[in-house]
């Protein structure tokens, strides 16, 4: 069962089992690290800026 996965994706995991993460990290190096940045800086946004935010705002009302 295989889901929706940008081309790009299939094509970084295929080097990666060609040759390793190394060999993922001579050829795409810059967008590898971009890719990682920005998942990471959207996921913790999510997680510690937008639920704490819609939480408290939920709970104001109660005290």
């Amino acid at each position: 069962m295989s889901l929706y996965r940008p081309k790009f994706i299939n094509e970084w995991r295929d080097i990666k089992r060609e040759g390793g993460y190394k060999l993922l990290m001579k050829k795409k190096g810059f967008q590898v690290i971009a890719a990682f940045f920005i998942f990471y800086l959207i996921r913790d946004s999510i997680l510690y800026i937008i639920i704490p935010y819609f939480g408290y705002t939920a709970l104001k009302g109660c005290f």
